[in-house]
C-alpha cells in the first residue's frame, strides 16, 4: 500500500482528471437539503468511481476494497471534499451497512450485500427512528415474526433518509413478544421493492424531501437476512452507530471551511466585519473548526463529536443570516429557491435533532462516558 502523500495524490489526480466532461457539472452538486439535485448523474459518477477502484477504500481487500488505513481515508475524504466533487448518494451502504456486515455479517451476507454496495448497484437505506422512538432508538415498537422461514414485518420508521431512492433498508425491529427497551431487538435486511411497504416523503423547512415515513404492513425478508443473532439486535445497531460517526465526517469538515470562508468573504463585502461582535463570532467559529478536526485525527468520543458539531454547524447557520442582513430572509423571486445561506440556516436546524438528539448525546456523555449517575427514567 502506499503511503498517505502518494494516496493523496493519486485521489486528486484521478479527481481532476475524471470530474471533467461529461460529470463536470455535477461538482457542488447535492448534500444537506440538496439531495434532489442531479440525483440520477450523481448515481452514474459515483458507479464511475466503483469502476475506478474508488468507492469503499477503508474496506479489506477481500470484499472489493482497498484496504486503505485511517490516515489515507482521510486524505480521501479530504480530497473528494476539496475538489467539491458531489454529495454521495451511497453513503449508508458503504459507510454503514458495509462494515457492519464485515464484522458482525455472516459470509453469504456479505457475498450476497457486499458487491451490490461496492459496485453503486443496491442503494440502502436506515430503518432506525420511529414515532415516539427517534433519539430514544430503545422504545423501538416495529416488530418482526419469523414463520415458514421468512420474516413479517409491521410498523413504522421515521426521516429515513433516501428511502425514496433505495432498494434495501436495515431495520431495528422487535422480534421477542413482550420484551422491552434493549432486549428483543433484531437488525433485519429488508428490501423495499416489494407489496407491504409505502414510502411517503416528507416535506423540510428547505422545501425538499430526502427523508420520508416507511410504513411496513407485512413485508417480507428472508429468515437468513439477520446480522447477529435474533435478539441481538441493539449491540448491532450501536456498531452502525459508531462506523456513522466516523472518518467521512472529516470531508464533511472541509464543507464547513468552505461555508465559513464564504460568510467571511460576504462580512467582508458589505462591511459587517466591522461589527465586533461579528469579527467575535467569524473567530469563535475558525477556532472551533479547528477544535473539531483536532479532535476527529485524535479519536474523540463519538457522541461529544457529534454533539460539538452539530450545535457549531447551527450557530453558523444563524450567523451566516445575522452577515446577510435583513435581505437574507427573502427570495429572489419565483420559483423562490434558497439561497446557500438561507439553506444553511434552515436545515442546520435539523443538525442537533437527527443522528441522536443532543439531550440524548449528554446522557450518553454524562453516563456512558463520565460514568454519573443515570438519569431517573419510569
Amino acid at each position: 500500500m502506499s503511503s498517505v502523500e502518494e494516496f493523496r495524490a493519486e485521489i486528486r489526480g484521478w479527481l481532476k482528471t475524471h470530474l471533467a466532461g461529461e460529470f463536470a457539472s455535477l461538482r457542488g452538486r447535492g448534500g444537506p437539503g440538496r439531495e434532489h439535485e442531479a440525483f440520477a448523474e450523481r448515481l452514474a459518477w459515483e458507479r464511475h468511481m466503483a469502476a475506478h477502484g474508488w468507492t469503499c477504500v477503508g474496506w479489506p481487500e477481500e470484499y472489493g476494497g482497498r484496504g486503505a488505513s485511517i490516515a489515507q481515508q482521510i486524505a480521501f475524504h479530504e480530497e473528494y471534499a476539496l475538489a467539491d466533487a458531489p454529495a454521495r448518494v451511497n453513503h449508508i451502504g458503504e459507510q454503514l451497512l458495509g462494515p457492519t456486515l464485515i464484522d458482525h455479517g455472516t459470509e453469504e451476507q456479505k457475498a450476497r450485500f457486499l458487491p451490490p454496495v461496492r459496485a453503486v448497484e443496491e442503494l440502502w437505506c436506515q430503518g432506525y427512528s420511529e414515532p415516539g422512538a427517534g433519539s430514544d432508538l430503545a422504545a423501538v415498537r416495529t416488530r418482526a415474526t419469523l414463520e415458514g422461514g421468512r420474516w413479517t414485518v409491521h410498523g413504522q420508521k421515521i426521516w429515513t433518509s433516501l428511502a425514496h431512492e433505495s432498494q434495501w433498508c436495515f431495520v431495528l425491529a422487535r422480534t421477542t413478544p413482550g420484551s422491552r427497551r434493549h432486549a428483543g431487538l433484531s437488525y433485519l435486511l429488508v428490501p423495499l421493492e416489494q407489496p407491504g411497504v409505502e414510502i411517503r416523503p416528507i416535506v423540510q423547512l428547505t422545501g425538499t424531501s430526502e427523508f420520508n415515513e416507511v410504513f411496513f404492513d407485512g413485508a417480507e425478508t428472508d429468515g437468513a437476512n439477520v446480522v447477529g443473532a435474533p435478539g441481538d439486535g441493539w449491540r448491532i445497531a450501536m456498531a452502525t452507530l459508531g462506523y456513522e460517526r466516523g472518518v467521512s465526517t472529516l470531508g464533511q469538515q472541509v464543507g464547513f471551511r468552505r461555508e465559513l470562508e464564504a460568510l467571511v468573504d460576504l462580512a467582508r463585502r458589505n462591511g459587517s466585519a466591522a461589527d465586533p461582535d461579528i469579527r467575535d463570532r467569524l473567530t469563535r467559529a475558525w477556532t472551533g473548526l479547528a477544535a473539531m478536526r483536532a479532535g476527529a485525527l485524535c479519536g474523540t468520543d463519538p457522541s461529544a463529536a457529534k454533539l460539538y458539531w452539530s450545535h457549531w454547524h447551527r450557530d453558523l447557520g444563524e450567523l451566516a443570516l445575522e452577515i446577510g442582513g435583513p435581505a437574507a430572509t427573502l427570495a429572489a423571486g419565483p420559483p423562490y429557491d434558497l439561497d446557500d445561506r438561507q439553506r444553511l440556516f434552515l436545515f442546520s436546524r435539523a443538525d442537533t435533532v437527527y443522528a441522536g438528539s443532543s439531550e440524548i448525546q449528554r446522557n450518553i456523555i454524562a453516563e456512558r462516558v463520565l460514568g454519573l449517575p443515570k438519569e431517573p427514567r419510569p
